[in-house]
């Protein structure tokens, strides 16, 4: 046992045990072991990041997951690695190539280039790797792992060469999201929907079968006229279904042989009525809707926008050249000069955006590899039989929607970084393998998206005898918002490859956002350093505060106080420690069942109430409640209640009684210790072994790192027996305690300072044991406490009952009537003007009818609580004045 410090300082605590559980390899997982398994794969964060909330939140979940299986006897893999982050890591390298040295990629060229990035990651690609320790994750780093590592680079390759064997990988040209600055081809989560304040533009066409008769259309992209091939309009609408077959004379037509201005009127389902005019130009070249009319009713493709994002030549002499939003405005200039402008007003609407360029995206027509999905069947079954569980149940049926209507993945990305597809060239001679036939054969140039590397994930990062023992992993803690990108692929990819489903259980975190509800972001100025965080308040203090405002499935609304919290509950553990310490230095033995009070029987009542409820929690990811039950466990059963209780035998002068009230809190803080372990781990490491616990245990169950301490089980019936824990010291405990509120109330209204020692009087319902007396006393701070079943109290002493009995204030000596007099009458007049107030506003007509309901039901709470209260003060002030 070791002396507990006056002050909890977190930083040396946590740099000390993490060396400590590194250094013993605490976290490494045996796949000999017996035990049984227990896994989580960690999502592998990117190679680029820095750690923010969004990893905290994510990270401490499977670090309680992982801690918890730990000290429920079973062999833990957490494993953990870094994703090669393709567009993100290269857009990275290119800026600081640029900035430092003004070359571009092309310049070194790829071998030149590549180098430089693996010599970027091996400088700064492990950042978050080292946040993950500061924030006390129990990760097995001897198996850490990266997606572009030589082993899982050759899986990669052998599953896309399966897969191209089998007939489901493929080349095709198809409309894919675009970035014009990193040229390449992104998936749905690499493009992020802004909202932006444009116009709509709109301009005149002439029906050629009709001259002087026009049509209008509207549209957010008059630059891409020249490159309409039709216009459409609702078979349904009765304003155009007439010209439908006919055809409208292009005021901007493309710049290529045989092309007309012609183009025809299509009768398409697909157009809006209400959206503009309801006439739609359609583009297929640069439109993914448009392009789907235009396969509908095949029409001709025109490319006017270059890859860079410039105009070609096809968009004609007056566009060609310029910049996609310069063509703009010019398109909008020429169709002025034509006469063919109507005119443009303001229109808000969500654009596509490359994440790590932050440019619009532009949808294109570009030949790509795609992968038909494989093993769809399982992946929904397994979900749908329940043998996979998700939480919040709510995200099955998304997960099961999406899967029913799933598309071709395009799996080919126009990059350097990353894993270059296994398909090689020689004149007219394709040929799929892994290795490369020969000098004279030419690589295909593209790699592949992150996400089929990572797809793999789960099993592609264990050897086999890991696999064995961990494989199918526990369960899968992510966002939904990668629940199609990552989390479905997993599934299907788990089938393919293993037989098995990759986890049984699939949590799905929620987004922090701040007190506003908005996204945190560095625009934003809202989104926090982790590190300070830690810094500030300790990593325990990150965690528990984080895991506490964190309900299941629901966003979490980020308030620095929440942080605080937690570190202040850090705190409050470390002084209830201290204060045990400070009683005794030895840890007690066995408790003994004669010598137990009705407080002690109370709180063991109270653990295993909260050794229950926790583990209900736990099961079903309800982290916010765990750490709810365990602060109002700890910081009020334990701390405000049974603490100051035990002072009355602590205090005394009988010592079997003073050893058995400490050997009943030395039960409960081992059991409290064990049970917040995995939520504030550093902290509790410390006080198990500052406490002498660690001592009481086996080195492999709690005599070396409180980790491997038996988790607390709920007491059976055997033990409450052998204790005569009854629920009936429940119930008078319970009474006995809210009895102490209402004895503190009075002081409050009485303005008696609680520090200030005062006497009440007792009156007795029943006999009453000598130790309820001296708690009492303790709780309420009286000096003295009498105790008369025949007390006749003065008029107006202020009195509360309980089945307990009677307590009464006797007032004289610690008051000035007078003056408490004219306090409370001030007081009421205070309240009389709120009243006042809010009647007034209910009785306002416009008022009423105005407001939003919340308002008015705000208003109307308000009334009732300051009537209560006026209520209240007024029965004080009648009691003062009799």
């Amino acid at each position: 046992m070791s002396e507990i410090s006056k002050a909890y300082e977190p930083q040396a605590v946590e740099t000390k045990w993490y060396q400590f559980w590194q250094d013993n390899k605490l976290f490494v997982a045996d796949p000999a072991s017996k035990k049984p398994a227990y896994s989580i794969v960690i999502p592998p964060p990117n190679v680029t990041g820095i750690l923010h909330l969004g990893h905290v939140l994510n990270n401490t979940i499977q670090d309680i997951l992982s801690r918890k299986a730990r000290m429920e006897g079973k062999e833990v893999l957490w494993l953990p690695g870094t994703d090669h982050a393709g567009i993100a890591t290269q857009t990275m390298v290119e800026r600081k190539i640029k900035k430092e040295e003004g070359l571009k990629r092309y310049d070194l060229g790829r071998e030149k280039f590549l180098e430089r990035v693996w010599e970027w990651k091996e400088k700064h690609g492990g950042i978050i790797i080292s946040q993950l320790k500061k924030l006390g994750c129990s990760c097995d780093w001897s198996r850490e792992r990266f997606t572009m590592d030589p082993e899982y680079s050759r899986r990669v390759a052998e599953t896309f060469v399966d897969l191209y064997n089998k007939g489901l990988i493929y080349k095709g040209k198809r409309m894919v999201n675009w970035c014009p600055v990193s040229l390449t081809a992104l998936s749905d989560e690499e493009v992020i929907m802004k909202e932006q304040n444009g116009l709509l533009y709109y301009f005149k066409v002439e029906i050629a079968e009709h001259p002087g008769t026009f049509l209008t259309i509207a549209t957010t992209r008059p630059e891409t006229i020249p490159g309409d091939t039709a216009v459409a309009v609702n078979p349904k609408d009765p304003r155009y279904a007439k010209y439908i077959g006919k055809h409208v004379i292009r005021p901007l037509p493309a710049e290529l042989p045989h092309v007309d201005k012609w183009i025809p009127i299509v009768g398409d389902d697909h157009v809006d009525f209400e959206f503009g005019t309801g006439v739609l130009k359609v583009t297929p070249a640069h439109d993914k809707a448009d392009f789907e009319i235009g396969q509908r009713h095949e029409l001709a493709v025109i490319e006017v926008i270059n890859p860079d994002g410039s105009m070609n030549q096809a968009a004609g002499k007056d566009l060609a050249g310029m910049d996609r939003f310069a063509a703009r405005k010019a398109a909008a200039e020429k169709l002025k000069e034509l006469g063919s402008y109507d005119k443009d007003e303001p229109y808000k609407n969500n654009v596509g955006y490359s994440e790590r360029a932050d440019v619009p995206i532009e949808p294109r027509l570009s030949e790509q590899w795609f992968l038909k999905y494989p093993s769809t069947q399982p992946a929904r079954e397994v979900a749908s039989s329940g043998e996979m569980r998700f939480f919040p149940e709510r995200w099955g049926k998304v997960y099961d929607h999406w899967m029913q209507n799933i598309q071709d993945w395009c799996i080919s990305r126009q990059l350097w970084w990353g894993h270059q597809i296994p398909v090689w060239y020689r004149g007219h001679e394709v040929k799929c393998q892994v290795d490369s036939p020969g000098a004279d054969w030419k690589q295909d140039p593209d790699v592949l998206d992150t996400w089929f590397s990572s797809w793999l994930w789960p099993f592609a990062t264990m050897d086999e005898a890991t696999k064995a023992k961990f494989y199918p992993t526990s369960v899968l803690v992510t966002g939904p918002d990668i629940i199609f990108f990552w989390v479905a692929r997993m599934i299907m990819a788990g089938f393919e490859y293993t037989g098995k489903k990759p986890f049984s259980d699939v949590y799905l975190t929620g987004i922090i956002r701040d007190k506003q509800g908005r996204k945190l972001s560095k625009t934003l100025g809202n989104s926090p350093d982790p590190l300070e965080l830690i810094g500030k308040y300790g990593a325990d203090g990150l965690r528990f505060g984080i895991m506490r405002s964190a309900p299941l499935g629901q966003d979490v609304l980020f308030d620095e106080k929440d942080v605080e919290l937690g570190r202040n509950f850090c705190n409050k553990l470390w002084n209830a420690c201290r204060f045990r310490q400070m009683q005794d230095g030895e840890v007690q033995g066995e408790i003994n069942p004669s010598k137990l009070t009705g407080d002690d029987k109370w709180i063991l009542l109270r653990l295993n109430t909260a050794i229950e409820e926790l583990n209900t929690s736990l099961a079903e990811y309800k982290f916010s409640e765990a750490t709810q039950t365990l602060y109002r466990f700890f910081w009020s059963e334990y701390c405000d209640w049974y603490v100051e209780a035990s002072k009355a035998v602590l205090h005394g002068t009988d010592e079997a009684a003073k050893a058995n009230t400490l050997a009943v809190l030395d039960f409960v803080l081992s059991h409290t210790l064990r049970l917040f372990h995995p939520f504030v781990p550093f902290i509790t490491e410390e006080l198990w072994h500052d406490m002498g616990y660690s001592s009481e245990m086996p080195e492999d169950q709690g005599g070396k790192s409180i980790m491997f301490a038996p988790w607390p089980k709920a007491l059976d019936q055997d033990f409450r027996d052998h204790y005569g824990l009854d629920d009936c010291y429940l119930e008078f405990t319970n009474k006995k305690y809210e009895f102490v509120t209402e004895g503190r109330n009075l002081r409050r209204e009485g303005n008696i300072q609680s520090s200030k020692r005062v006497k009440f009087v007792l009156k007795p319902a029943n006999d009453i044991l000598p130790h309820d007396v001296a708690v009492l006393k303790i709780l309420l701070n009286a000096d003295p406490l009498e105790v008369d079943p025949n007390y006749q109290p003065k008029k107006g002493t202020p009195t509360t009952r309980s089945e307990i009995g009677e307590l009464y204030l006797p007032l004289e000596g610690h008051i000035d009537i007078e003056a408490e007099k004219a306090r409370l009458q001030k007081e009421v007049e205070k309240i009389d003007g709120e009243i006042l107030k809010v009647e007034q506003k209910l009785a306002n007509p416009s008022f009423a009818q105005k407001v939003p309901p919340a308002v008015l039901e705000e208003h109307q709470k308000r009334l009732i609580d300051w009537k209560a209260k006026k209520q209240h003060v007024q029965a004080s002030l009648d009691a003062l004045s009799s």
